[in-house]
């Protein structure tokens, strides 16, 4: 392992039987023969205790550079954990002491209408995916088409150029109406939740749902694509170049309901004829995921409702006069609630959400992440973190562009611009507030990443330390909680307090 945390994987075992041989003379073999001279010392030493010679070579202190052995520190570890603990326990009940109870069972503003549109939005936008699979269709009849008339010919010849380009001309018409397909479903979606509902949980969860499905029938265009271009090249070589894995449901087989609806289902944005498959259906294990889903669910609620509504709403007068020192105080005070919140979300979705699913869907393939935590740069984290959207990245944008010559520099800043614009969808629609904070957001990521990638490259752990703190501050002291400030300043200065809107009185917050 070579991170900066090397030095706590030792456990204290370990340590202490390292320091035992340090301190301690190995023990006699059972069949050795001592020498005369060996003999003499230790009648020696029994017999005179105070001589023996406690300094007999020179060793550096524990904690020097020069040391041989790293030392163990889980009794730090230990102790940062107790410290973590007795700090936020204090500020638990110092919250309790100036805010009391903020939670309300009663006090939400789910209307009728956003729950029913919510729901209308959640059955119509996977019709597109069905689209999608009736364009598929039609392609794979045309492929059909002109694979039996090159076996006609005997199969020993490439296409002509007739048909090559006949092929071209058809997913040309194809991919326009893919494209159609999927903008149609995140345009109206979006238009939706931006004007006709209000809540922003609602907007948030219908938005996330329409960019999942948007990502999927892109996916599934550009992937049978492929396919479809493999399965007319057989004299090229080109089939036996594809995935073994796809051995079991060549194309065109793939184009049924049934295949669809799978990957519909699977946790994954990139599409696949086949995918890993487990055996069964752990149902134990499915409920103890849901029961984790649950559990963190109400979690981030409690701390939304008790812990970071307070400081929100303390920052409003702070933000509105530019009272900058104060604003940096309340970034701070935000920043440790706000990732506890992101962690808890991202175990929530990431461990116990997609692993339900996967288990229901005896999808294989569980590698959701990787150590993040450990990530050397915001370059490693973004490869890291959220694997669905990065295999979906790699795989459909950046490689195709790097394959068309662009530089990997260029295929990077590519991939960050349509990844910001959908995180501006996704949190600008819900909130009424397209102001283009999670937009640059994504984009200044990239001169972070070039900051860090030196730090990612040094040999031993000194640069990724540098790294790994760089990502952290980043992201948890500065970036999240700067956005949850200025969108939910935004959202009050368009729309108010929903608890006066609703003549309901507002807590009383004691301002700081």
């Amino acid at each position: 392992m070579d991170s900066a945390t090397t030095t706590s994987v030792e456990t204290p075992a370990a340590a202490f039987l390292r320091r035992k041989e340090e301190t301690e003379t190995p023990p006699e073999k059972p069949n050795a023969v001592s020498t005369p001279n060996e003999d003499r010392q230790k009648t020696f030493l029994r017999k005179y205790r105070h001589v023996a010679a406690v300094h007999s070579r020179a060793r550096p202190s524990t904690l020097s550079h020069d040391t041989q052995a790293s030392p163990s520190f889980v009794g730090f570890r230990n102790l940062m954990v107790i410290v973590l603990v007795v700090g936020n326990l204090r500020l638990v009940i110092e919250n309790m002491q100036k805010y009391g109870n903020l939670i309300c069972l009663t006090c939400h503003d789910f209307r009728q209408k956003d729950v029913l549109l919510g729901l209308l939005l959640y059955v119509l936008v996977p019709c597109h995916l069905f689209i999608a699979h009736l364009l598929e269709l039609v392609a794979a009849k045309q492929a059909r088409i002109s694979r039996a008339q090159s076996v006609s010919r005997g199969g020993s010849t490439s296409p002509t150029e007739d048909q090559q380009a006949r092929f071209q001309s058809t997913w040309a018409t194809v991919r326009f109406a893919h494209l159609c397909n999927a903008t149609l479903a995140l345009a109206v979606n979006s238009w939706a939740v931006y004007f006709h509902i209000h809540h922003p949980l609602i907007g948030t969860i219908t938005e996330l749902h329409v960019i999942i499905v948007y990502m999927k029938v892109m996916s599934y265009a550009l992937t049978n694509r492929d396919l479809r271009h493999a399965y007319l090249h057989p004299v090229k070589g080109e089939l036996a170049g594809l995935p073994e894995i796809y051995a079991s449901c060549p194309y065109p087989e793939n184009i049924t309901m049934g295949n669809l609806t799978y990957f519909w289902w699977a946790p994954t944005l990139v599409y696949q004829p086949v995918y890993p498959r487990t055996e069964k259906i752990r149902w134990v294990f499915v409920l103890k995921r849901l029961g984790e889903t649950a559990c963190l669910s109400v979690f981030i609620w409690f701390c939304s409702a008790q812990y970071a509504a307070p400081v929100l709403w303390n920052s409003l007068d702070k933000m509105h006069s530019l009272d900058f020192v104060s604003i940096v105080e309340r970034l701070l005070k935000l920043s440790t609630i706000s990732l506890v919140i992101w962690l808890a979300g991202f175990f929530a979705l990431f461990q116990s959400s997609l692993n339900a699913l996967a288990e229901v869907m005896r999808f294989g393939d569980r590698s959701f992440y990787d150590d993040w935590w450990n990530s050397a740069g915001l370059g490693e984290y973004w490869r890291l973190w959220n694997k669905p959207v990065y295999q979906f990245m790699k795989r459909h944008i950046f490689s195709p562009l790097v394959g068309r010559g662009y530089s990997l520099s260029a295929a990077s800043l590519i991939v960050f611009f349509m990844s910001a614009v959908l995180h501006e969808l996704l949190v600008g629609v819900p909130t009424k507030n397209i102001i283009g904070v999670a937009f640059l957001g994504m984009l200044i990521q990239i001169p972070l990443i070039w900051i860090t990638r030196p730090f990612e490259k040094m040999k031993g752990p000194n640069g990724k330390l540098i790294g790994n703190v760089i990502f952290w501050v980043s992201f948890t002291v500065l970036g999240q909680p700067f956005a949850a400030l200025v969108y939910f300043y935004a959202w009050q200065a368009k729309y108010g307090s929903v608890s006066k809107r609703l003549g309901i009185p507002e807590p009383v917050v004691v301002l700081q």
